[in-house]
């Protein structure tokens, strides 16, 4: 019985191919925008990037009015929802990004372009995530167990981590990517401008952004194992996922910058995040077993927005209390922050 209750009905979608393809021609116009802004290499002011992290939270905002008028309030606390989750998920992300910039002492005005790359890797990684993770849940219904599993696993090593005060410096040279690279592609010394390779000597060389970039998609792989199966806790539609997925992406490079001095005090967030990621795992864990025992009750997508709004309220309170007596950001004390709560795959 494990095997015979396929999960198709749990993956209806509200997108016509039309929305499909009106929605990634969105997707790619505003990563060919952010292209166009950072081919200047500059440092970016808190102006600038609070001034993009508006518009890239207006925009998904008001997406989520027009899916709720378009299709119901149902449909749009699935997104609100979705969309709340890989947020709060990406400012995770955001630590470990401020991490690999500092280790690898990448110029300011380098470090948006750096950024970039990152972004379009993981949305092409979530693309891939998400379609495979649609064909398994449509198909296998012991997926949802599966995707439970996932979640949970990842909730206890996040609670383990910030429990135990992991230290995360990074080791440049112990990174899998840049090990594997410099095996080989020779790397230049320093940095060239905002170029990912140079002919020196009539030899093609990387440069120490085109690694870093690499281990930064390194770790996106790391990020859609965990942030695709907690979306798909929410909603089981797969476009409602990537555009959740693709709105709280879009906006990280401006939001990396806004928050790049108050990432070191959210000195909580792998708790919050814990307590989220275990329960949407203990959510699609009962839906699987929904499917197989009537009996088993399922959690509504309305109680999972109350849950991860509440937890995120508590977690930023408590670590502003934690750090409140803490002195004003120094830039190299903000380049270690706390405890980033995933680690990169390498």
């Amino acid at each position: 019985m494990l095997f015979a209750t396929p999960a198709s009905d749990a993956l209806t979608s509200i997108a016509t191919p039309g929305l499909w393809a009106i929605t990634i021609a969105a997707v790619l116009a505003l990563v060919v925008m952010d292209f166009l802004l950072t081919r200047r290499p500059h440092e970016v002011s808190m102006k600038e990037a609070l001034g993009w992290s508006t518009f890239y939270i207006a925009l998904p905002l008001a997406f989520g009015g027009w899916i709720w008028s378009r299709y119901g309030s149902g449909t749009g606390v699935e997104y609100l929802t979705g969309y709340l989750v890989e947020k709060s998920l990406s400012v995770d992300n955001l630590f470990v990004f401020m991490l690999l910039l500092a280790a690898f002492a990448v110029p300011a005005e380098f470090q948006q372009r750096v950024l970039l790359f990152g972004i379009v890797g993981a949305l092409v990684l979530r693309g891939i995530f998400i379609a495979v993770g649609a064909a398994v849940l449509a198909n296998l219904s012991w997926a949802f167990l599966l995707f439970g599993a996932i979640l949970l696993l990842t909730a206890v090593k996040i609670l383990r981590d910030q429990m135990k005060g992991t230290n995360h410096d990074v080791d440049v040279s112990s990174l899998r990517s840049v090990r594997v690279i410099r095996r080989f592609m020779p790397v230049t010394e320093d940095y060239r401008g905002p170029r990912l390779s140079v002919r020196e000597g009539g030899k093609r060389m990387l440069t120490p952004l085109a690694v870093v970039v690499a281990a930064i998609f390194a770790t996106d792989v790391v990020f859609a194992v965990d942030s695709v199966p907690a979306v798909y806790g929410i909603t089981g539609d797969p476009y409602l996922v990537f555009a959740t997925n693709a709105f709280a992406l879009l906006g990280l490079r401006a939001l990396y910058f806004v928050l790049q001095g108050a990432l070191s005090k959210l000195v909580h967030l792998g708790y919050g995040l814990a307590a989220i990621l275990g329960f949407i795992g203990v959510k699609l864990v009962l839906h699987w077993a929904h499917g197989v025992w009537d009996g088993v009750p399922t959690i509504p997508t309305l109680a999972s927005l109350g849950v991860i709004v509440v937890v995120l309220a508590i977690t930023t309170v408590t670590s502003l209390h934690a750090t409140r007596g803490d002195g004003a950001s120094d830039p190299a004390e903000v380049a270690e922050p706390a405890t980033p709560a995933r680690s990169t795959a390498d």
